[in-house]
């Protein structure tokens, strides 16, 4: 089962400053924010929630069923951070590939500009009248 089907078929709850979260709402979050709701601070406190339960005991025996919960949640979490990582580093590569063309454009602009500008009156004449 991947981490999303467990995270679907658990309808799984996040904990966030404005309350419990979906798996669905965790894509609309801001990777970052200084009003304490983005990615991040769902991520730190779902890794808090796992410290928790993580805790060593030297007389029982058996893992809290907790654990693995809250390990899943977490791998959901990073998992859509680093999505989101991805999507804006494309998108800056994007738009540095989009200036560069509009100031290769603008520079072939000035040049063909500066070649009809040195074509002889005859030239021009030629050239509207071909139009």
């Amino acid at each position: 089962m991947t981490i999303f089907e467990a995270a679907t078929r658990e309808k799984f709850r996040y904990p966030s400053t404005k309350g419990l979260l979906t798996t669905e709402q965790l894509w609309e979050l801001p990777l970052t924010a200084k009003s304490g709701f983005s990615l991040d601070d769902v991520a730190k406190a779902v890794h808090a929630e796992l410290k928790a339960v993580d805790t060593e005991s030297f007389v029982a025996t058996e893992t809290n069923p907790a654990k693995a919960t809250w390990e899943t949640k977490l791998e959901v979490v990073k998992h859509v951070i680093a999505f989101r990582i991805a999507e804006e580093q494309a998108a800056k590569a994007a738009a540095a590939k989009k200036l560069e063309k509009e100031k290769l454009i603008a520079v072939l602009g000035r040049k063909q500009d500066a070649v009809l500008e040195n074509l002889t009156e005859a030239e021009l004449l030629a050239r509207i009248n071909n139009l």
